[in-house]
């Protein structure tokens, strides 16, 4: 699978908005959860001053996407309107925990492809919102007032270049334990 790093770059430089004056602050943690589906996930650190948030495009410099729950991370990070935010991953220490890297245990199969086998068929939806810059938006269904992430990987995978607000697709809808995701995106027919 390939990247396009000018937009990871662009949702790293992104955490950087709404920055405090403050500027970076160094923590060390253990990672609380990351869903690798949606991209980020929570850091709780040793100063238990609050959780920080940790999104996937900082941890490409360590060849990774996912983190697996109880990992220690040294991190660097910054103070935003709406919490703490990592900017910069130290170092990463996996002792004691079970490394899936996006991968289920015992199943061989990527997070990914376990939530498209469950999901349902294509049904039509609307672009509620979506943000290229976070990386992320929501979808809405005709029939179901709940609103469906989706991540800008699927929108990749999908072979989708760009969705705006009120574009009109189509979409396979898993549970994804947070809520509906979708997981496979077409323009319609």
């Amino acid at each position: 699978m390939a990247f396009d790093a000018a937009s990871d770059d662009a949702a790293h430089d992104a955490a950087f908005e709404g920055a405090s004056e403050g500027g970076l602050s160094r923590a060390s943690g253990v990672v609380k959860w990351f869903d690798g589906t949606r991209g980020y996930g929570f850091l709780v650190p040793d100063d238990g001053d609050g959780d920080i948030l940790v999104h996937f495009s900082i941890l490409r410099d360590h060849g990774r996407r996912t983190l697996p729950e109880g990992a220690r991370l040294e991190c660097l990070f910054i103070e935003r309107d709406r919490g703490r935010q990592a900017t910069e991953i130290v170092s990463i220490d996996l002792d004691g925990c079970d490394d899936f890297s996006e991968q289920q245990p015992g199943s061989g199969r990527s997070e990914h492809d376990v939530l498209e086998a469950a999901a349902g068929d294509f049904e039509p939806v609307t672009v509620k919102w979506f943000n290229r810059l976070k990386g992320y938006g929501f979808l809405v269904r005709e029939d179901n007032d709940r609103d469906v992430f989706v991540h800008m990987e699927i929108v990749r995978r999908s072979g989708l270049g760009e969705i705006d607000t009120g574009d009109r697709l189509r979409a396979r809808i898993a549970d994804g334990g947070k809520g509906p995701l979708a997981v496979a995106l077409a323009h319609c027919e």
